[in-house]
């Protein structure tokens, strides 16, 4: 006799079988026009990574505009990142319940009013929950334009669509800084978020006119499972966020973020496990690519996204950068990942291994990060960038192949679940990564500065005396405070180079276990017919 649990996973997933009948290549969501579609997704998701980053340069003027003091404007970071982490794991659940092409047609008209009213905000407590807003209705994005990517295009072609997604993600975070403080400069922070508007309007209308939708599913919404994540990616999010404010772990509040985390992941961890139907399917995690991409991606979030959040700040205080010129600086890094998106999309279509590409990606990564640990504070426009563009071509030897391998052998039904769960695990890395390299950074700039000063003794410059300082009064006391500044200068550079170091390691590291994943056939990537499902799979 079947089990209780049989139909409705029949009815969840459908027939496995019949999907594993059409080799064809053929997509699984035909269009007329995928190119369009891809533009209108594409721009959607450029838009929703950009507002990750795109904010930050304006912070200081929208302190000073709302009235706002440091640590209350700092929840307009917080409120977004904690709205994102809540939000994205419901997004497999709510595209079965309410279908793939109304939740992303309502996430880009929410995110669209969202932005509106983040740039009409008056004080620091509507611009917070605004923000909020904005994050919780664009979380969905990015998990739904990938599946649409995959969905509308036939397998000989994902690979390409992959690339095409990948870039759009990757040049996010470039693009984010630089746009913003273009339009802080020229107008004002609140064109930060207007500028969201015409360019939503333009994708939702796209949208509406050519993008397909997958069947309804009838899912019953696991609460408890979903509110154990929450309450474990909240406390996270809010304790590396927060952490720096709080001096970390001397304070109360610290502990109460890791015990609140620490206890709702594991309580979630074994619902999952016995839960009739919970809110990621753990078929997700048979798939040993699947599982490792989730890891990788991990790795890719603290690597990029921590080596995007030092490099701006260190070329402004450091070398005395714009805004323009660090943009332009920058630049070769995407220019690097764009090209080699392309190669990998193109190479893995005549059935290259995926995992040769991942090894070298994170070599070649590596490689970048300690050519950047050898930098000095006469370090050249020039060297800067090249070291940033071979970073970027080792990141796009990673991304698509990590992508289209996490894809490969996983059924359709189960794309939106996993696409969610890949788009979280690197935004977490991101947190994660972003706030150790930051942690670090204050942390090492403290150490060499102590060291250093030690250093200064009367022997230490010609310029002045420091054992007679004392007699020149004011001009002594600014001499020192030039001597000083000259530590600073120089600690705050060593402290860059440990935390480049930490980095080109864990890269290392993390190249070796490319070995434990299997090798897929990405010639026809994630094909209807071509996933192979785990054994359990009803069918």
């Amino acid at each position: 006799m079947a089990s209780a649990a049989a139909p409705s996973d029949k009815k969840q997933y459908g027939s496995v079988r019949a999907l594993l009948a059409a080799t064809d290549d053929v997509a699984l969501l035909p269009v007329a026009n995928p190119m369009l579609v891809a533009i209108g997704v594409m721009l959607a998701s450029l838009l929703q990574i950009l507002d990750t980053t795109i904010a930050n340069v304006a912070i200081p003027h929208m302190q000073a505009s709302l009235g706002a003091t440091s640590d209350e404007i700092s929840w307009v970071l917080t409120s977004y990142i904690v709205a994102v982490a809540i939000a994205m794991p419901m997004t497999g659940w709510l595209a079965d319940r309410i279908g793939s092409r109304r939740l992303f047609i309502m996430s880009v008209v929410g995110f669209i009013l969202s932005s509106m009213l983040c740039g009409m905000a008056q004080n620091v407590t509507q611009m917070v929950l605004f923000r909020a807003l904005q994050g919780a209705t664009g979380a969905f994005i990015g998990p739904l334009s990938q599946a649409a990517m995959i969905d509308t295009n036939k397998p000989s072609r994902q690979s390409q669509m992959m690339a095409v997604w990948g870039m759009g993600i990757m040049a996010g975070p470039i693009l984010g800084p630089i746009i913003g403080g273009y339009l802080t400069e020229n107008w004002n922070w609140r064109a930060v978020f207007y500028v969201n508007v015409p360019l939503g309007v333009i994708s939702l209308a796209i949208m509406m006119a050519t993008l397909p939708s997958r069947k309804l599913v009838q899912r019953k919404f696991d609460g408890i499972g979903f509110a154990l994540v929450a309450l474990a990616l909240t406390s996270l999010q809010l304790l590396l966020d927060r952490g720096g404010h709080i001096d970390w772990f001397q304070s109360t509040e610290a502990w109460i973020y890791t015990f609140l985390c620490v206890s709702a992941a594991w309580i979630a961890v074994i619902h999952f496990v016995t839960a009739r139907e919970p809110l990621f399917n753990r078929h997700l995690f048979a798939d040993p690519n699947y599982v490792f991409a989730l890891f990788f991606s991990l790795v890719i979030g603290v690597v990029m996204f921590a080596t995007m959040a030092l490099l701006p700040p260190m070329l402004q205080r450091l070398f005395g950068y714009g805004v323009i010129d660090t943009g332009m600086t920058l630049m070769p890094r995407g220019v690097g990942t764009l090209m080699t998106m392309q190669f990998s999309g193109w190479i893995l279509r005549r059935g290259f291994d995926p995992r040769i590409l991942i090894f070298s990606g994170f070599l070649i990564a590596a490689f970048s990060l300690w050519e950047m640990a050898s930098w000095s504070l006469q370090t050249d426009y020039y060297h800067i960038a090249v070291s940033g563009f071979i970073q970027g071509i080792g990141m796009g030897l990673i991304f698509i192949p990590l992508n289209a391998s996490a894809f490969a052998t996983l059924p359709p039904m189960l794309r939106t679940d996993g696409s969610s769960l890949l788009n979280l695990s690197r935004s977490i890395g991101s947190s994660v990564g972003i706030s150790i390299v930051t942690f670090e950074l204050a942390h090492n700039l403290q150490v060499s500065h102590s060291d250093l000063a030690a250093h200064v003794t009367s022997s230490f410059t010609d310029l002045i005396d420091v054992s007679t300082v004392d007699r020149f009064q004011t001009l002594g006391e600014a001499g020192l405070s030039y001597i000083d500044a000259m530590v600073n200068q120089q600690a705050a550079m060593i402290a860059y180079i440990d935390d480049f170091y930490m980095m080109v390691w864990l890269s290392l590291a993390a190249a070796p276990l490319v070995i434990f994943m299997r090798k897929a056939n990405l010639s026809r990537v994630a094909a209807p017919g071509g996933a192979t499902p785990p054994a359990d799979v009803p069918h």
